[in-house]
This record gives C-alpha cells, structure tokens and sequence, in this order.
C-alpha cells in the first residue's frame, strides 16, 4: 500500500483542489492527515486506488511524492504506541508518518510511513 504526501500552499481552499481532483477520478480517501507547521502546509492522503490518484494529481498539476505505507491493527490501551515505536526506534527506524487509519471496539490501525520500510515490515509484523 502506498500513500501520496502534498505540500500545500496553506491557503483557503488548496485541500479542496486536491480533493476534488481525486474525486473527479473516483478515488476514495480511505485515511488523511494533515497539519501546518511554520507556515507550511502538509497533507499526507492514502487513496483506494493509488494509479488513479496518481493520474488525478499528474491531470491537476498537483506535486506529491510517494512512500510505502504499512498497516498494523493495535490494542487501543496505553503504552502500545511506546512498545511499536521504541521496537522501530531501536532498530534504527525513523518514522516518516504515522496516522490513524480506523478503529473498531478496542483496537485501532495505524498507517505507518518510515526510512526503511522492508525492515519496518519485518518488525511490525510481530504485533
């Protein structure tokens, strides 16, 4: 699975362009997150279909990158984000993203973006 990063403008609107130019090729957002930071504006988006979100952004002249993401469904109980994210850590991991995807009763599935997605498989997989 794999995830599309935009830098936006930080203006009112840009959101929807990207929005609507993935609509516009049926994609459906199946998770996003976003943020501004100094001034610079972030949205991290996983789409359904990533061929279409890619001819969608390329038809918008819209600029994204993309990255490997893996999914792992958690307990929703305190400390398991400390357990994942040290295990990655002290595997020399650095994380790149990380945003909720869903949740359901007691767990929850994190979409997780790193530096070395082949040896963050390998890890997460054991949880």
């Amino acid at each position: 699975m794999r995830d599309c990063s935009i830098q936006l403008t930080n203006h009112a609107g840009d959101l929807a362009r990207v929005a609507q130019a993935l609509a516009h090729r049926g994609v459906n957002i199946k998770a996003l997150a976003g943020m501004s930071i100094g001034g610079v504006a972030m949205a991290r988006i996983l789409p359904d279909d990533i061929v279409g979100a890619r001819s969608a952004f390329e038809a918008a002249s819209i600029r994204f990158t993309e990255s490997e993401v893996h999914l792992v469904l958690l307990e929703n109980t305190a400390g398991v984000l400390a357990t994942v994210t040290g295990r990655l850590g002290d595997a020399g991991i650095n994380l790149e993203a990380i945003y909720v995807t869903g949740t359901a009763d007691d767990l929850v599935e994190l979409a997780i973006v790193s530096d070395n997605p082949k040896k963050a498989k390998k890890i997460l997989e054991e949880f």
